[in-house]
């Protein structure tokens, strides 16, 4: 085998979405190469502000700030000429400019783009540069960059089988299903870990555990949801709340009035971090927003879930993901006024019965890939190869 270093422009980012597929694609190049006796140099091309230049400099990737623009989306054509995107847009020949520098001084084999603004503008220095370009979409739908930069692409790797159909004639013979690529840790939890290290002692053996989860930040939409089900909620499982540090004092005062026995079956932390894993294996059932990183992981461990689409997301795309499946039989969504009633119906019949948990767990792994990861470096490699 060749031992001279692959080398790999990675662009994306802005988000969490965007940025972790992509840090999880490196991590398993490396790995992959490394097994052949071959090393990797990698360069991302992100924002100053994305939290791609927080997390690549953190793994040992180089990274290089160039300017973007944000196009604000509107359904109203004359809002799509207000002053802060005719001055956003001004700005993508220079990220342009900028990003072609950084490609042709660095010379990579393949550009992987996840998408977010950053990416159009080093997804078409990649076509200047003539490098091939894959294009890896997290959600069902194509998102705005990756629409842009379709038509530049040597290869568009989909993390959904309903995506190829709304893809366009051309797109489509250059797309294949690989999913979204879950961070490996995420698969390897262990429950009897998370009784452990969060000393759940209260927890009763014999209910199930619900893990409820907004995100980083929370999510007051679900705190609200679950505070207003909580005593309902604790007599038929246990439950591991993650709230976002900003709420925490808040549902701890409610808390407070529960009796004792429902109390010690209510977990209450303001962010779970490395215990997450353990968490995830301990869930029976997960109540959280459906973004498309949250959907691979749950699919590709399998877990019956309850969501709850944030409604401000681009072109509603978590509605659409929790919509997608919902029509599966894999998930429940609940959408529009998220009331105590609603989220009382959806999780009761759950909660009763474990055969319909094993059943709606079995349709949600039909839809996960944990080899996401494996097979999008497979198009990698198999697009340098061709380039």
């Amino acid at each position: 085998m060749s031992s001279a270093a692959f080398r790999l422009v990675v662009t994306g980012g802005g988000t969490g979405g965007h940025t972790y597929p992509a840090l999880t694609a490196v991590g398993t190049l490396r790995a992959r190469l490394a097994a052949e006796g071959r090393s990797l140099d990698a360069l991302w091309i992100g924002t100053a502000e994305g939290l791609e230049a927080r997390v690549a400099p953190a793994e040992g990737i180089q990274f290089v700030s160039v300017v973007t623009g944000k196009i604000r989306r509107s359904k109203n054509p004359l809002k799509l000429v207000s002053p802060a995107n005719v001055r956003d847009m001004a700005q993508v020949p220079l990220g342009v400019l900028q990003a072609r520098r950084a490609i042709e001084q660095f010379q990579p084999d393949v550009v992987l783009a996840t998408g977010g603004y950053v990416a159009v503008p080093a997804g078409l220095a990649a076509r200047m540069c003539r490098r091939p370009l894959v294009l890896h979409e997290q959600t069902v739908r194509l998102g705005l960059a990756n629409r842009k930069l379709a038509s530049a692409a040597a290869r568009i790797c989909v993390s959904s089988e309903s995506t190829l159909a709304l893809l366009s004639e051309s797109a489509r013979q250059i797309a294949l299903v690989t999913g979204n690529p879950v961070r490996p840790e995420v698969l390897s939890g262990h429950a009897a870990k998370a009784v452990e290290a969060l000393g759940l002692v209260g927890f009763a053996g014999q209910l199930p555990t619900v893990y409820v989860t907004g995100g980083a930040q929370g999510s007051q939409q679900i705190n609200e949801l679950v505070g207003e089900v909580l005593p309902w909620l604790l007599q038929q499982a246990n439950v591991v709340h993650q709230c976002g540090p900003a709420h925490v004092e808040g549902l701890r005062v409610r808390a407070a009035g529960l009796p004792g026995e429902l109390a010690g079956r209510y977990y209450l932390a303001g962010y779970v971090g490395a215990e997450l894993p353990d968490v995830l294996a301990l869930a029976d059932v997960v109540i959280s927003r459906s973004g498309a990183g949250t959907l691979a992981e749950l699919t590709a461990l399998g877990k019956p879930a309850v969501f709850v689409p944030l409604a401000s997301a681009a072109g509603n795309e978590q509605a659409h993901n929790a919509r997608h499946l919902q029509e599966a039989g894999a998930a429940l969504a609940l959408e529009g006024e998220v009331t105590g009633a609603r989220g009382r119906d959806a999780l009761g019949p759950l909660l009763a019965d474990a055969h319909l948990r094993q059943a709606m767990a079995e349709r949600a792994r039909a839809h996960g890939r944990p080899d996401a990861a494996d097979r999008l470096v497979d198009e990698i490699l198999a697009a340098a190869a061709s380039g």
